[in-house]
């Protein structure tokens, strides 16, 4: 269970903007929008996917379902390591998203987690395994998807010598 966690209910807020004219057709009306969620101050820039008559040069939605799901698998896991003692110190994630084209409908099909985690010596690897499973099943967002989202952790472990110098091994 999730402290803190009771019968209220969180809602999430998203202002988004467009404008310009489609009047032009598929092929050349601007896909470039804003996107922000108060309080937050900042706002996104985003498009669609470049395949899709894009800019490149801006956020996609698909990318960012997959930066939330890699996000949100995060803080569930610092989460868990803070929940248990477990001293986390990096925490890099190389993650991918997939959508194959021939499957209807179109949509993102599997999100591949792929953290490197750095931590502190003390925990074994099958523990820090199991404890990535476990803020698996807690993410919010991995739960709220259709899309399989798998995770497959690289754990490393540091200690520090008396001389300050670390030590790595995994």
């Amino acid at each position: 269970m999730i402290l803190g966690m009771g019968d209220h209910v969180h809602t999430y807020q998203a202002l988004l903007s467009w404008s310009g004219t489609t009047a032009v057709g598929y092929e050349a009306y601007d896909r470039s929008h804003t996107i922000s969620s108060p309080p937050a101050g900042q706002h996104l820039a985003l498009s669609g996917d470049p395949a899709f008559g894009g800019n490149a040069g801006l956020l996609n939605p698909e990318q960012l379902l997959v930066q939330a799901a890699a996000s949100c698998q995060l803080l569930s896991f610092l989460a868990v390591c803070a929940r248990a003692r477990i001293d986390v110190l990096t925490y890099d994630d190389d993650a991918e998203g997939v959508m194959p084209e021939g499957e209807r409908p179109m949509r993102l099909t599997r999100i591949v987690l792929r953290p490197t985690i750095t931590v502190a010596e003390g925990p074994t690897e099958e523990r820090l395994h199991k404890l990535c499973h476990i803020a698996h099943e807690e993410c919010f967002i991995a739960n709220s998807l259709k899309t399989e989202v798998v995770v497959e952790p690289t754990v490393q472990f540091t200690s520090t010598r008396g001389d300050g110098d670390r030590r790595f091994s995994g």
